[in-house]
């Protein structure tokens, strides 16, 4: 008897072999310059798939799969969130869709969820307290009151995004949560700098190190192991930008972001930017909690090949994340009203530690590019808007595509070299336009 066929879905038939996926969906082969190879049958077999003429479709790469297909639609709810896409429920992880990211400040209903463990069910700021010991002249305990008596209080716009943002996107598959784009946000955090409090207990010079503690659980709900102690060398503990936070967009931080009281690490992986904060201590060496190694939030240092068996020793924690942007408006699958030829697409940019000096786009499969219009931010470790007025030659299915380009002269590329933990994916950004007329 035989078997019966296994159905998969477009993403999962592309990811095992991209080209012979063009082939069996749309019947085309792949010339030796990747280019030129869309034609007759093909040609009009995805023509239909995506609902119109592609015109530029001469300078589709292989492989490729339209973004109007390629983009996700289930959306979930939960409590003070909305529209977040659900990728996981033990621990809660959830995205956000990219048109719901558009807001200069991330408004906490669309600030993504990244949790490694059980949150904690008593968050009472009044009773909540914070350690600072370790390599420390003088050790401290300090209330959520003492923190807005004791030192300046600042509100700073700071983009946060997990390691794995993109994920989804390797090849082969990277075990983890299959983050698409959607796990980065930039709301506007509220608390003292991290370099005033270790100031005042007094920095000793072994200290090199910084050790993270909070209130999760581990998902085994033994009290021994931590959810997550990660850390940072001492130069990120003392930027002006890195922050003790207790508000998020002018009120209490959202149970799932870290109430009542987190670190904001800007521009380094959101593991590094402890929830549900109870504890820093000082250690005169690189911190081993739990997510520090030997390959959580590590990337090999030489490029490897997909599927390559990489030994620990080779791995390094990262740190500041890379150059990269996101298209927000408009929404993917897009079509332009009757007579309509121009539309405006925005969106963000952000480079981990440094800053985003230019913005491009293009609408012909990176044939010729456009200069977008970039805004400063608002203070160091914002993201950037970015703004281009696109017109489209003709009717027909187009995609635009958006490269960030950082102030060390390093641009986003169309594909990343592959990991095994399929981390730091900052892969062009794309959505799907169709225009009718």
């Amino acid at each position: 008897m035989g078997r019966t066929p296994k159905e998969r879905g477009i993403c999962e038939l592309y990811q095992t072999d991209p080209e012979r996926a063009d082939a069996l969906i749309f019947g085309r082969k792949a010339h030796a310059d990747r280019r030129g190879f869309l034609r007759g049958a093909g040609l009009a077999a995805m023509s239909a798939v995506v609902g119109a003429a592609i015109p530029f479709h001469r300078n589709m790469p292989a492989g490729l799969i339209p973004a109007a297909l390629a983009e996700e639609t289930s959306e979930f709810t939960i409590a003070g969130k909305e529209g977040l896409r659900v990728l996981n429920d033990r621990p809660v992880n959830a995205e956000t869709p990219a048109h719901l990211l558009d807001d200069d400040i991330t408004p906490v209903t669309r600030h993504f969820i990244r949790n490694n463990g059980i949150p904690p069910s008593d968050i009472d700021p009044e009773k909540w307290t914070l350690t600072i010991d370790g390599f420390v002249d003088n050790p401290m305990e300090l209330s959520i009151a003492d923190l807005r008596e004791r030192f300046d209080v600042v509100t700073l716009a700071l983009q946060l995004e997990c390691g794995g943002n993109g994920r989804a996107a390797f090849n082969p598959p990277a075990s983890g949560n299959q983050w698409t784009v959607g796990a980065i946000g930039n709301s506007e955090w509220t608390g003292v700098r991290l370099r005033d409090v270790l100031k005042a207990a007094g920095v000793k010079p072994e200290a090199v190190f910084t050790a993270h503690d909070g209130a999760d659980q581990h998902l085994s709900g033994n009290p021994e192991k931590d959810a997550v102690s990660r850390g940072m060398p001492m130069w990120k503990a003392m930027n002006p930008e890195t922050l003790i936070a207790f508000e998020q967009n002018g009120r209490s931080i959202h149970h799932m972001n870290g109430a009542p009281l987190r670190l904001v690490a800007p521009g380094w992986p959101g593991s590094t930017s402890q929830k549900w904060l109870t504890g820093i201590r000082l250690r005169d060496q690189v911190h081993d909690g739990q997510k520090m190694g030997p390959r959580s939030y590590r990337t090999p240092r030489y490029p490897v090949a997909p599927g390559e068996k990489v030994p620990d020793s080779a791995f390094q924690i990262i740190e500041s994340m890379p150059v990269k942007s996101l298209i927000t408006y408009p929404k993917s699958g897009y079509t332009l009203p009757v007579d309509h030829r121009t539309v405006e697409v925005r969106g963000h940019a952000w480079a981990g530690d440094e800053h985003v000096t230019e913005m491009h786009v293009t609408t012909d499969f990176g044939r010729t590019w456009q200069k977008a219009e970039l805004e400063d931010p608002p203070n160091p470790h914002a993201w950037q808007r970015w703004r281009a007025r696109l017109q489209f030659p003709t009717k027909g299915y187009y995609e635009v595509w958006a490269r960030a380009t950082d102030n060390k002269g390093r641009m986003q590329p169309f594909t990343v070299n592959w990991n095994p933990k399929g981390y730091l994916n900052n892969s062009m950004h794309r959505i799907a336009i169709r225009v009718e007329v």
